[in-house]
């Protein structure tokens, strides 16, 4: 029985007006009142919820993407874990990478896929998946699973890093649960994502040509500021693609510490100044 002065028919609005609400919330495929879809939002925080975040930097004859090698922080602490075995940077073909941001299982199975596809792309056409038709399949495949209520938004954000063989230029694309690619300059995804974004805004407003050495120093200072720390080579996996050397490959922890030596160097007794105040400076400046 409805409230004493409530008519019936308002009450069922309410009712209505409830189990749409609820539809909103757990089905994919329902718009909310303002035209979005709450799944591909709740998408979005699942990047976020492995406390991670890379960043990748497109130069004139380069492309590299720097991401945290650290396992999901809201698993129990492993003192025993090998982080060697923690990568979060896939191979999909000699030419072509992918670093995946967000939920690690979703960001494997989506290198899987992504390798499987560029498999048959060659056989088919008998040439390597350019860069940007694999962000393109990426995408299409994210945008796909907002349709159908058997599936679900992927939580993993991709970058594409490779070189177009028509242009002979690197190229740099990331992929969001929504189903959007975008080419970049420079970009971020994860839990500090904000924070490098800004950097990477002021560093590159002027369009800076950014050989390889500065391509991979940039990106890596960029995720430093982001952290507010000097990171370690053990904690960081770099992955790069020149023009010259179209094959991907992946830095090792002598080749990061180079890196890391020319962006932090030992500061003289006259000036001791933090890493993190140094990144400070430079910024401003």
């Amino acid at each position: 029985m409805p409230r004493a002065g409530v008519s019936s028919s308002e009450s069922s609005r309410r009712g209505a007006g409830a189990f749409r609400t609820l539809s909103e919330d757990r089905r994919i495929t329902v718009f909310c009142s303002d035209g979005r879809l709450y799944q591909v939002d709740y998408a979005w925080n699942a990047t976020k919820l492995a406390g991670v975040t890379s960043v990748g930097v497109r130069g004139t004859d380069s492309v590299c993407v720097v991401g945290q090698r650290r396992a999901n922080t809201h698993a129990p602490k492993d003192k025993l874990l090998d982080m060697t075995s923690v990568s979060r940077l896939f191979p999909i073909t000699d030419r072509l990478g992918l670093l995946a941001t967000g939920i690690a299982g979703e960001g494997r199975a989506l290198a899987h896929e992504a390798r499987n596809q560029t498999a048959e792309f060659r056989f088919n056409w008998g040439y390597e998946m350019p860069p940007d038709v694999l962000a393109q399949w990426i995408a299409d495949r994210a945008q796909i699973w907002t349709q159908y209520v058997s599936k679900r938004p992927s939580g993993v954000v991709a970058m594409i890093l490779g070189i177009d063989d028509e242009k002979g230029t690197p190229q740099l694309f990331t992929c969001d649960p929504a189903g959007y690619f975008f080419g970049h300059k420079a970009a971020s995804a994860g839990q500090r994502d904000t924070e490098a974004v800004n950097f990477l805004e002021k560093k590159m407003k002027n369009n800076p040509s950014l050989p390889f050495q500065e391509t991979i120093q940039m990106a890596i200072s960029a995720l430093q500021f982001a952290l507010k720390a000097d990171l370690k080579a053990s904690e960081v996996e770099v992955g790069v693609v020149r023009t010259d050397d179209p094959t991907f490959r992946v830095l090792t922890e002598a080749e990061i510490d180079e890196h890391l030596e020319a962006i932090n160097p030992e500061p003289r007794h006259s000036e001791m100044l933090p890493g993190l105040f140094r990144d400070k400076l430079t910024l401003e400046n």
